[in-house]
């Protein structure tokens, strides 16, 4: 199964540059974020067009939202927490029924955190921590067991996630209370996949900004999108890519798609 994870930042806005990327990697699973658009709009047609009859999607208009679109058929999981009693669609999850036995999938799109790293200061923060807890509290509770975790996780936690760690110590996102909870939360039953194949100590990167007229040139790039496997799916990892030249593709998203390949 290849299985491709991308904050698209405006699904419709994007649609051709989905075909294209359909076109190219041929992915079986598709987890977006950032699809900004809410569920009455959602361009259903127009995925089925692209080969994908299997959808599950939570929107709203303008900001947020989280889609699922497959080749594999597979059932959506109800009764998940609404976080911090906000319905703000920032996660799905689904059952994909693989040969091998069933698999959960959860696509997540946590909070940025604003500008300012003090929860007094800024609420933003605030809720990107209480929100990481949140979800930690309950993956305790339900420890997860042949699960894939992916998504725009919005915390970019190691050394070599960031372009400099020294200087985004004090920066959202690369910020100690942030790396502390998702520490917290991988060690609820996840492994971080991409680090399997790439080691930690090489620089390793899935956005850089809107910021920076020559992106590729000043690289300041951060690790904010993630692929997370259950240790019982580690021996299924076949592969990783960061397919980094989709940034430099016309009115790009300043994140880029993540695959892995699974022998499921």
């Amino acid at each position: 199964m290849r299985l491709l994870t991308w904050n698209i930042n405006s699904l419709r806005l994007r649609l051709p540059l989905l075909k294209r990327l359909v076109d190219e990697q041929n992915p079986d699973v598709i987890c977006l974020q950032e699809t900004k658009v809410p569920d009455l709009l959602f361009p259903i047609g127009a995925i089925r067009e692209l080969g994908y009859p299997h959808i599950h999607f939570a929107g709203m208009k303008g900001y947020n939202g989280v889609a699922v679109l497959s080749r594999v058929p597979f059932a959506p999981l109800d009764g998940l927490p609404s976080w911090c009693a906000r319905t703000d669609c920032r996660h799905i999850a689904v059952r994909l029924d693989m040969s091998s036995g069933p698999v959960l999938l959860h696509d997540f799109y946590v909070p940025a955190g604003g500008d300012i790293p003090d929860r007094e200061a800024n609420e933003k923060f605030a809720h990107k921590l209480d929100f990481v807890d949140e979800v930690t509290r309950w993956f305790t509770t339900t420890p997860p067991e042949r699960s894939v975790l992916v998504g725009d996780l919005n915390i970019a936690p190691l050394e070599h996630d960031v372009w400099s760690h020294k200087q985004l110590l004090k920066i959202v996102s690369h910020t100690p209370p942030e790396i502390i909870r998702m520490e917290a939360w991988l060690r609820t039953g996840f492994v971080d996949a991409m680090r399997q194949i790439v080691p930690p100590d090489e620089k390793l990167y899935t956005w850089w900004s809107y910021r920076n007229r020559d992106w590729r040139a000043s690289n300041r790039g951060r690790r904010l999108d993630h692929v997370w496997l259950t240790p019982d799916l580690i021996p299924s990892l076949a592969g990783m890519s960061v397919l980094k030249d989709v940034r430099d593709w016309s009115s790009p998203s300043d994140h880029v798609p993540v695959i892995v390949d699974l022998n499921l």
